[in-house]
């Protein structure tokens, strides 16, 4: 029988006769999940080097030694990606997040499966983590997937993700992707309208329409209260105080359409839940749509406000409107969140706004976020306080002196009155 590797002096350290490389090969006893023989076999280290001396490869067998010993054994160490991201780490997840916030998690998820299922869990590298950056960044041209940098950094920050649970639930004792740099992301300005963009947009609209009144309320109210899209949605008159012009925004609305959506009773953040203040304009714009809607068996308290038929707005719906009234307006094309976008542009550019006032109004987790969302639109607020400062304090002084000044003699002998 030909002999195809020999011991070295390196307990559980082989060298494969075939290719002349070394590798490593021990069992830890019984997996405590699966109760299958824990068997470790590689001639690579956990960066993805090959070993080039016996020495290297019982390094590498002492610290996956120490690695199985601190997690007590209970991980499997043949666990492939794709094993624990389907039975560990995606039950976990789907129970902690929103079914829309996970499915588009999935798609994700979906990717890093692709890429990685097939591997086991303990034999991903560092490298292998550093070589996928390398390619969500590179062009297609170049062998890679092309992504931009925001898309990329949010798939890379999910594997992290991944393999930051499997540590938690001792399947590995550190996260190789840890060490691989994160994908700074492309600070993204989403369009919004200017004032002018918005006055020209509504005189387009033809209110005598009933169905055109809608979309003219909705995008009335979006741009001039700054509710995110699910909020708006979400809005009933009974969130509503019309006597008092006040606005109760403590709901977002989820669907999938018109007649399948569910209606949370919080907002994206613990802030988001507010009141805010209404102007002139909107209140009458609100009691005239009521009176509208009242005439189509629709306006009472429980009923959306943003609806024709009882069913909600759809996100979808109003992305469609937008596009239609920009193009017929010659406005530039933007977003449902970009109506949001407008309302901080007008409060910071028409009113000059404080940033603790725009926080508190966009329901923000904090003045900061606002800051780093915005910070842009303060550009102009350094020259508008100029201005202001130029008409200020007079400039006034005394003719004589008001005080006795005992300091440096050579000053105080001769210049001062001089």
């Amino acid at each position: 029988m030909v002999k195809t590797q020999t011991k070295t002096k390196y307990s559980g350290v082989y060298k494969d006769l075939k290719n002349n490389r070394f590798f490593y090969q021990t069992e830890f006893g019984i997996d405590r999940i699966t109760g299958k023989r824990i068997r470790v076999k590689s001639n690579k280290d956990s960066r993805g080097n090959t070993f080039l001396t016996a020495k290297a490869a019982n390094e590498e067998l002492t610290r996956i030694k120490h690695e199985y010993n601190n997690t007590s054994g209970y991980s499997n160490y043949n666990m492939t990606y794709s094993q624990f991201l389907n039975d560990e780490f995606i039950p976990y997840y789907r129970n902690t997040v929103e079914e829309s916030t996970f499915e588009t998690k999935k798609i994700i998820l979906d990717k890093l499966d692709n890429r990685f299922g097939d591997s086991t869990l303990r034999s991903i590298s560092t490298r292998d983590v550093a070589n996928y950056r390398t390619y969500l960044l590179s062009s297609k041209d170049d062998g890679g997937l092309g992504y931009k940098k925001s898309y990329a950094s949010t798939i890379l920050s999910s594997l992290k993700q991944t393999l930051d649970f499997a540590v938690k639930m001792d399947f590995l004792a550190t996260n190789v992707a840890s060490k691989v740099d994160a994908i700074s992301k492309e600070k993204a300005i989403s369009g919004y309208w200017t004032e002018n963009d918005f006055k020209k947009v509504i005189s387009k609209i033809c209110i005598s329409n009933f169905l055109e009144e809608l979309y003219f309320v909705a995008i009335w109210v979006y741009f001039m209260t700054g509710v995110r899209v699910n909020e708006g949605t979400a809005l009933r008159w009974n969130d509503v105080d019309l006597e008092n012009g006040k606005m109760k925004i403590h709901h977002m609305l989820r669907g999938k359409s018109k007649k399948v959506y569910n209606i949370n009773d919080y907002t994206k953040t613990q802030s988001g839940k507010r009141t805010i203040s209404l102007d002139k304009k909107t209140i009458k714009v609100l009691k005239s749509w009521r009176l509208r809607q009242e005439q189509h068996s629709l306006g009472k308290s429980n009923d959306f406000i943003l609806s024709y038929d009882g069913s909600p707005l759809t996100k979808s719906t109003l992305n469609k409107v937008i596009k239609r009234y920009a193009k017929v307006a010659d406005v530039p094309q933007i977003q449902p969140k970009g109506l949001r976008h407008s309302h901080a542009s007008y409060l910071i550019n028409k009113f000059n706004a404080s940033v603790l006032v725009v926080s508190k109004r966009l329901g923000h987790a904090s003045p900061q976020i606002t800051l780093e969302t915005y910070s842009h639109l303060w550009d102009n607020a350094d020259e508008e306080l100029v201005k202001k400062m130029d008409d200020g304090i007079e400039i006034k002084t005394s003719e004589e002196s008001n005080i006795y000044f005992n300091g440096n003699q050579f000053v105080g002998n001769n210049l001062v009155g001089k």
